[in-house]
């Protein structure tokens, strides 16, 4: 038997846009209050009204996330104003591909910041309040990419095989706390970071992932009984030749 989540609280990074928007509107279909964590303020604005028209409380903090002192601050709002996550949801990530020389290192660092840095900074700050409530959900969105290396994603492929080991040490870690951590590692996803970056092109997405696709995985796995959880799971496109 599932478990509802009505009433919970979900605190989503990424959250104006892709993945993290569909997630939200999923979770608040389930009638979950939802934290919305992004770095664009329109973004955010129009994703809060969304959710908040589907009956649930909502709030949003526009942050860069691969700033400590700006995570705490928004999580501390956050709180403030939905109450302590008992979901939190590691979605925002930045892609860019080039060989490992052609790169600068800015850039290359930029990618770790965001996508390894950020999840670890958010992390730490909402973690004490799942630990007090003896119990809770930690997803990170990482990729296949995370799983295998290729050439042009070094930087994307460390911040996301990096990801993966957050994961799996933490998950070790808070167990004993009833607080379920889980890597997500999906293929390629229609966002508009695939399209920016030209892994799909935009007038033939329909074969790849949708966000929806991802959002649907998230809120099942979320009602699983609390005594079982995903330690990673891959996911694929069917057939996106």
């Amino acid at each position: 038997m599932t478990r509802s989540l009505k009433g919970k609280v979900a605190f989503i990074t990424g959250a104006g846009k892709g993945i993290g928007k569909a997630v939200a509107v999923a979770l608040a279909n389930e009638g979950v209050n939802i934290g919305l964590i992004a770095r664009t303020q329109v973004d955010l604005e129009e994703v809060e009204r969304e959710v908040k028209s589907l009956g649930v409380k909502s709030a949003y903090a526009a942050v860069d996330i691969s700033s400590q002192e700006e995570v705490n601050q928004s999580i501390i709002k956050l709180t403030d104003m939905l109450g302590p996550a008992d979901i939190l949801i590691n979605n925002a990530g930045i892609g860019s591909f080039a060989t490992l020389l052609d790169m600068d290192p800015e850039e290359w660092k930029r990618i770790i910041d965001v996508n390894l840095m950020g999840p670890y900074y958010v992390t730490r700050a909402v973690l004490p309040q799942l630990i007090e409530k003896n119990g809770g959900d930690i997803i990170n969105i990482s990729s296949t990419n995370g799983l295998n290396g290729a050439a042009t994603s070094s930087a994307y492929s460390a911040s996301k095989f990096g990801l993966i080991g957050l994961t799996e040490s933490l998950a070790q870690e808070v167990r004993r706390n009833n607080i379920r951590v889980t890597a997500l590692t999906p293929s390629t996803v229609a966002t508009e970071l695939a399209i920016k970056t030209n892994l799909i092109a935009e007038n033939n997405n329909e074969k790849y992932m949708q966000p929806e696709d991802i959002a649907e995985v998230i809120v099942n796995q979320l009602k699983l009984h609390p005594r079982i959880y995903v330690k990673t799971a891959s996911l694929l496109a069917t057939n996106p030749f």
